[in-house]
């Protein structure tokens, strides 16, 4: 039955582009995640009345991540090509993707930080410096603990976004579902592929979405 309506469909090239799509948005998942929580809590202890508020810190980063989540995927893909080649030596395949994925995802995560943790009530931030916390205790006891519900909400919204962008990085070569789906599927007009591929990643997207929606409400005590 299955074969019937997909007839196109090579099923170890599928399993092969699905699991690459799952391994590019799970590498770069992990790495946004530390990253973008570093730049984050950075914009965050930078800011006016925090602990380390200083102006042109605060200004730099805060460019930093308005211009890198601003440009468009695709070219960020391009403009990172040169950065890429010299990095790992080509710009093909899933490992080439990730420096894009990662350097795409990271300030749009860590602006979600910056909200996450200005929902912080002050009082807690204020109750600990006053018992003599260091910085480096009051990010580790206070901070992510506080924030950590709405840093999994968003962390899990970002991993959606890149399976998307994964399916854009695909276009130009760098493996998964998107490749797939452009290559064997748009180009060769075998419309029974692109719709198998759009199936899985929306597959993808669901899962991704329900485990973190789940592990967000088993911690969340609000």
């Amino acid at each position: 039955m299955i074969n019937q309506l997909f007839p196109n469909v090579k099923w170890d090239k599928m399993w092969d582009a699905t699991y690459e799509t799952i391994y590019m948005t799970g590498i770069s998942t992990i790495a946004t995640f530390v990253l973008g929580l570093a730049i984050g809590i950075l914009l965050f202890l930078t800011s006016p009345h925090q602990l380390w508020a200083n102006k042109l810190s605060n200004f730099i980063i805060g460019a930093f991540v308005n211009v890198f989540r601003s440009i468009p995927f695709i070219i960020l893909i391009i403009l990172l090509i040169p950065f890429t080649k010299f990095l790992l030596g080509t710009i093909r395949g899933t490992n080439a993707a990730l420096p894009a994925l990662i350097i795409g995802a990271a300030p749009f995560y860590a602006r979600m930080v910056l909200i996450a943790l200005r929902e912080i009530d002050k009082g807690v931030i204020e109750a600990a410096k006053s018992m003599g916390a260091k910085t480096s205790t009051i990010i580790w006891k206070v901070l992510i603990p506080e924030s950590m519900p709405a840093l999994l909400s968003g962390i899990t919204v970002t991993a959606v976004a890149l399976v998307g962008y994964t399916a854009m990085a695909g276009t130009i070569g760098a493996g998964g579902l998107g490749n797939l789906a452009f290559i064997d599927g748009f180009q060769r007009s075998r419309d029974d592929v692109t719709l198998m591929a759009t199936i899985i990643i929306l597959v993808i997207v669901f899962i991704i979405q329900f485990i973190g929606d789940f592990i967000t409400s088993k911690i969340d005590k609000r």
